[in-house]
Parts: C-alpha cells; structure tokens; sequence
C-alpha cells in the first residue's frame, strides 16, 4: 500500500514529550481517520496500555522519566503481542547507545523533522505486517 492510499481506522498511542510533535503526528494520524491517544512520556503510556487496546504505539527515544528503549522494554514484558508494532521516531542526532538501541530492536524508524508521507509509509508496513 502506497502512502498516497494509506491505511484508515488504526488506534495510535502517540508517545513524544514535545507536545507540539505529538500534535502534528495526531493531526496527519487523523487525517487517516485513525484513532489517536497521545501520552507525554513511557510512564503515562504504560498507564494508557493498561487501559486500552493500541494496534501500534509511535514513540520518540529520548523522553523524561522513561524513555523510548525503557519503554520498549516494558511493552515486551507486559505486553509482548505490541513489540512488533512499534515505530520510534528519531531526532536528526542519534548517539552510540540509541543507535545500537535500534539496530539491535530492528523497530521500524522515522526522523524528526518528518514528512506525512513517511509517517504514512512507516505505518502502512508496520500494520500491514501484522494481518
């Protein structure tokens, strides 16, 4: 599926302590007719995936209180069947530790600053993935 016909109607867990990306990542989401949660960091998506039902989580690396490669960590002790439906967006600036993070992770990836039709195309492969 191309992103000029991308997937409709996903529910989206948005994990970005920048509200400003976490809004603009809600806004092309819903573009889409998906649905979109947005939390401000690893500890309030824990509580949201206690609460709910995601069919992907989209999270920024570097975040306050727990951050991207924690929060994977968690989601693959609580809930394993979301592992392989993360996408971690990433700043222009990876150091060592969260480039082997990904490498080692193989989760699927786009850059800050992102165009919709990535974020559409990312999205696409991962849902796709999973039928």
């Amino acid at each position: 599926m191309s992103p000029e016909n991308p997937v409709h109607g996903a529910s989206i867990l948005i994990v970005d302590d920048e509200p400003e990306v976490a809004s603009l990542l809600a806004e092309i989401l819903e573009e889409d007719e998906h649905r979109v949660e947005t939390a401000g960091n690893g500890v309030a998506a824990l509580d949201k995936l206690r609460d709910g039902t995601y069919d992907l989580i989209i999270s920024d690396l570097k975040m306050p209180h727990l951050d991207g490669p924690g929060l994977y960590r968690e989601v693959a002790r609580r809930h394993p069947q979301m592992i392989r439906r993360m996408i971690f967006v990433t700043g222009d600036t990876l150091g060592p530790a969260s480039a082997e993070f990904l490498r080692r992770s193989a989760a699927p990836t786009f850059g800050k600053p992102f165009e919709p039709a990535d974020v559409r195309r990312v999205i696409s492969q991962v849902l796709h993935a999973r039928s």
